[in-house]
């Protein structure tokens, strides 16, 4: 496997790599700025590689934490920024294709599953130079990002063309929603198959609240996020409580008012099942503001599910399909406060529904379902190079 990630806080990445060595095979990760000391799951082996660009030299090791803190910057270089980093975001990319490239020598694999387009140049190659298959893992609809800084359409023409001709060569492609499965098909990708972002079912039951005390969304507080939505809304959800659990980007953050909303710290997936089963709903929210947004199925959606909890969902295709198709909650739109509030409040009024549906739901909603699609995919690749 090859991703331009951390790899250890990757969950998807770690899911499927534990999935597929729980099936029998060997399976090693190249990722980027691995933090030192960190353990990957039985049966999975890790390196790392620590790019850098025009800008900044690679590191000579990992870094040993993530950090959340964000600074401020002068308006000349918050200029300079937006000028530079399309230059920036391919000079990383090159060098961490050229670490990749270091790393798998004297590596024998017959499988490269690159996950992201941030890998799949560099799988590609590697896959062709060594008559291994490719497996394409598509973790969002790449060209139908929101693009961050200035604008740059010849490049995004460029990705879309490129990704095209490198995934229809691929042996298999996974992706993480059906209407992202849909769109990839449609553009002549071959064998897409759909693995949710899903969590591993729960070791006992789920046991939640007779009636919600609050709302709860479980993620990173950052832009994106429709989170200032979230906390206009807070005031009129008193007396139920409103709590924002997770990582904060600081410069996001600054000194936005709050409201009721409450800020909590990042936790451990077990410690957030516990607030979620504490409060009672899940707010999934995203800003409909791209394409990629409109098709997305957020961890978020299946973190709920596990935690037994009714989620109050962003009024987006995608979503709509699997929280109206299974009855998991309710819908807002998103940028809009008063059906915010009228989504929680009808989700109050219907409540022990909404938790009966979910609890129908959860088999199938689970990593152990989409694991086992997982690893059919890869019993199905051609025998003469596995």
């Amino acid at each position: 496997m090859v991703v331009m990630t951390d790899v250890a806080g990757d969950s998807r990445v770690l899911r499927e790599a534990a999935a597929l060595a729980a099936a029998g095979h060997a399976v090693h990760v190249i990722g980027k700025d691995v933090p030192l000391g960190w353990i990957p799951p039985s049966g999975v082996t890790v390196t790392s590689t620590s790019p850098g660009s025009v800008f900044r030299r690679p590191s000579s090791t990992a870094p040993t934490s993530r950090t959340t803190q964000g600074r401020r910057l002068s308006p000349p270089m918050r200029a300079a920024r937006w000028a530079l980093l399309p230059r920036h975001n391919r000079s990383v990319r090159a060098s961490f294709a050229a670490g990749v490239r270091e790393r798998a020598r004297g590596v024998s694999f017959e499988v490269l599953h690159a996950h992201d387009y941030t890998a799949l140049g560099v799988g590609a190659e590697l896959a062709a130079e060594r008559g291994a298959l490719l497996v394409y893992d598509s973790h969002e609809l790449w060209t139908g990002r929101a693009r961050h800084g200035r604008p740059t359409p010849w490049q995004h023409r460029v990705e879309q063309r490129a990704e095209d001709r490198l995934a229809r060569r691929a042996a298999a492609v996974l992706t993480v929603s059906e209407s992202i499965a849909e769109r990839l098909r449609d553009r002549g990708w071959p064998e897409v198959t759909v693995v949710r972002n899903t969590f591993p079912a729960p070791a006992q039951p789920p046991r939640p609240p007779a009636q919600p005390r609050g709302v709860l969304y479980a993620g990173r507080v950052a832009a994106g996020r429709d989170l200032d939505t979230v906390i206009r809304a807070s005031s009129s959800l008193s007396p139920l409580r409103t709590v924002l659990a997770g990582p904060a980007d600081r410069t996001w953050l600054g000194g936005r008012d709050l409201g009721a909303a409450e800020l909590a710290e990042s936790r451990p997936v077990d410690d957030v099942d516990d607030l979620l089963r504490e409060l009672g709903l899940a707010i999934v929210t995203l800003e409909d503001s791209c394409e990629n947004h409109r098709v997305a199925l957020p961890n978020k959606l299946f973190h709920a599910v596990r935690a037994g909890i009714p989620v109050v969902a962003a009024d987006l295709p995608e979503l709509r399909r699997m929280v109206e198709g299974r009855g998991l909650g309710t819908l807002y739109r998103p940028g809009d406060v008063a059906s915010l509030v009228a989504a929680v409040r009808t989700a109050v009024a219907e409540y022990p529904a909404l938790l009966e549906a979910v609890r129908v739901a959860a088999p199938e909603l689970s990593w152990e379902h989409d694991a086992a699609a997982l690893v059919d995919v890869y019993a199905r690749l051609p025998e003469e190079k596995r």
